[in-house]
């Protein structure tokens, strides 16, 4: 039998719903240095925001708020280094955030959310920190 299973390579997106798209991308290039990109002439609003050359935040505009879903994704990450001028820049912005040092590892989480409600953590190596 053969194997139809397919190999995974990457992570590629994660796709938002919100009845404000362009304020949702704002804030994910005002607060987490996303750029918007090019985004295909889709027949819905939204907006399509890069880390380097992917497009890793598709934003979609909806008419009715997108409510809760019946699925079990709680939150999804980034990592990152800067992590002392990045908690100054949210501070600054009274964009409120929960720091969180991974227990057995070097890791710090800062847990925030977005506009629409959707749970963000930032993931900072403390070594890669102090180097």
């Amino acid at each position: 039998m053969a194997n139809d299973t397919p190999t995974l390579k990457a992570f590629d997106h994660v796709n938002l719903r919100t009845t404000d798209p362009e304020g949702l991308a704002d804030w994910y290039e005002t607060h987490l240095g996303l750029a918007r990109g090019w985004r295909p002439p889709f027949p819905f609003p939204g907006a399509w925001l890069y880390l380097g050359d992917s497009a890793v935040v598709h934003v979609v505009g909806v008419t009715d708020s997108p409510g809760s879903y019946s699925g079990s994704l709680e939150h999804f990450a980034f990592t990152a280094t800067g992590m002392d001028a990045f908690a100054a820049k949210l501070d600054a912005a009274g964009v409120p955030f929960q720091r969180a040092d991974v227990p057995g590892t070097d890791i710090v989480q800062f847990n925030l959310h977005d506009p629409a409600g959707n749970h963000i953590h930032i993931d900072f190596r403390t070594a890669n920190e102090n180097a």
